[in-house]
């Protein structure tokens, strides 16, 4: 990872690759494709995740580049993506997002140009998953940095907005902290260099981790397509979306998809809508059919009846956050499924970085808050009329009263392991402290 000041490059993290060719300009709603020629010289940016490309000439184009060493899995139409990243806007640096609430329709690109924009970005899922909340808040504290001009205390409200976004996301907190520690005694000048120097290590750790946690992942799936007839795929469910969306790359519970797939390994995937806003009907899906892998979309509540009959090998999901003894908070409805396995007797699994245990909760159900969202989530619902156009249309009986818990938490007795950079063990206090002893001191 790179910075440009006036001397030249200077390296502040890790190097990263550059792709040049078809590179994708997005500036405050003026978005538009160019080729780029003649290129005389390209820096990445400090977060690795756009390389500022100046051609010979006065044309500024913007490229998208993987952001660290790990292969791209984020692509749209060919081209590799990542769902947060900056680059110049008008004077300064722009954080952009992927605005997830419109896809799979349409791609849009919006600008979080002040911490209200993040606040906003967050709280009303333009951005969502464990990983890419994190993400999304270390920007947001360089954001802060800049707003707060050099006062400690405005930061420190700044930085408490960006708290009580999502209560539950373990990512949150775990990211903030980590920039707020990294500013400690830091003199305020520096403030805005250092907080986007580390939201892109941030960001850079989170796509390397996912990739991991593809390679342990791998190694399960291929254990159980030893046991099944020849070419014959893996059947995997999986619950809302902790895909690359859900991250900066790869994604968690898609990781292990994705390196299954790439290597020839066949692989079904039963993909949970997951209502009430359809992140694996939508997004879930989407990234599947971007990365060509078969799938089918499944009302929530068919889960249950696909492993009674034997149609279900393994159970990978996501989680947002996950406590040090083994209890998984996820998307609502993981729980459901975690009964379903057990009862049927197939594994089920949750796939995470370091980045989303809880070090200090023990008691997950007792424990872990609840997100509650509003109701209108339940009663309406979002989609593409025939004409093309999207439009909202209500579901529910008028007047009826509705209750939107985001999240459930899955005891750990019935997680069969957990699916990590490290390696794989088994959701107990004893497995985890195996794969991360000093994180447990």
């Amino acid at each position: 990872m790179y910075f440009l000041n006036m001397t030249g490059l200077v390296d502040v993290c890790k190097p990263v690759p550059v792709f040049q060719k078809l590179h994708w300009v997005s500036r405050r709603g003026k978005n538009r494709w160019h080729f780029h020629y003649g290129l005389s010289w390209c820096y990445s940016l400090l977060n690795g995740v756009s390389s500022h490309v100046i051609s010979t000439g006065v044309q500024i184009i913007l490229a998208r580049s993987c952001g660290s060493r790990c292969d791209s899995t984020v692509k749209i139409n060919g081209e590799s993506y990542r769902t947060v990243w900056v680059e110049p806007g008008d004077g300064e640096m722009c954080l952009k997002i992927i605005d997830q609430r419109r896809l799979p329709f349409s791609l849009e690109i919006e600008d979080l140009v002040s911490v209200e924009d993040v606040v906003r970005a967050i709280a009303d899922m333009h951005v969502r998953g464990a990983g890419c909340i994190g993400v999304t808040a270390a920007y947001g504290v360089w954001v802060a940095a800049r707003e707060s001009e050099g006062d400690r205390t405005n930061l420190d409200l700044l930085c408490g907005r960006l708290l009580a976004t999502r209560p539950t996301a373990s990512n949150l907190l775990w990211a903030v902290n980590r920039q707020l520690q990294a500013i400690e005694g830091k003199p305020v000048e520096q403030w805005s260099q250092i907080t986007l120097r580390e939201a892109g290590c941030i960001a850079d750790e989170d796509a390397e981790w996912c990739q991991s946690i593809g390679r342990h992942g791998l190694g399960l799936l291929e254990g159980i397509a030893a046991g099944k007839p020849a070419n014959e795929p893996v059947n995997v469910l999986t619950h809302c979306n902790a895909g690359w969306l859900a991250f900066t790359d790869w994604g968690s519970a898609t990781a292990p998809i994705y390196a299954a797939h790439r290597s020839g390994l066949p692989v079904h995937v039963w993909v949970d809508e997951t209502r009430p806003r359809n992140q694996g009907a939508r997004l879930t899906a989407w990234e599947l059919a971007n990365e060509g892998v078969p799938h089918t979309v499944i009302v929530d509540n068919a889960g249950g009846h696909l492993m009674q009959q034997g149609m279900v090998d393994v159970v990978i999901t996501g989680t947002d956050r996950t406590t040090y003894t083994g209890d998984v908070a996820n998307k609502i409805g993981t729980y459901l499924k975690a009964l379903a396995a057990k009862e049927n007797n197939v594994p089920f699994y949750v796939a995470l970085p370091s980045s989303t245990f809880d070090w200090e909760t023990r008691d997950g159900v007792g424990e872990i808050p609840i997100e509650q969202r509003g109701g209108e989530e339940v009663s309406r619902v979002e989609g593409r009329l025939s004409s093309g156009e999207l439009a909202e249309v209500d579901v529910l009986n008028p007047g009826s009263a509705t209750a939107n818990y985001a999240f459930d938490v899955t005891p750990a007795r019935l997680v069969t392991g957990l699916i990590t950079e490290r390696g794989i063990c088994a959701a107990t206090e004893e497995g985890i402290a195996g794969l991360f002893p000093r994180k447990q001191q």
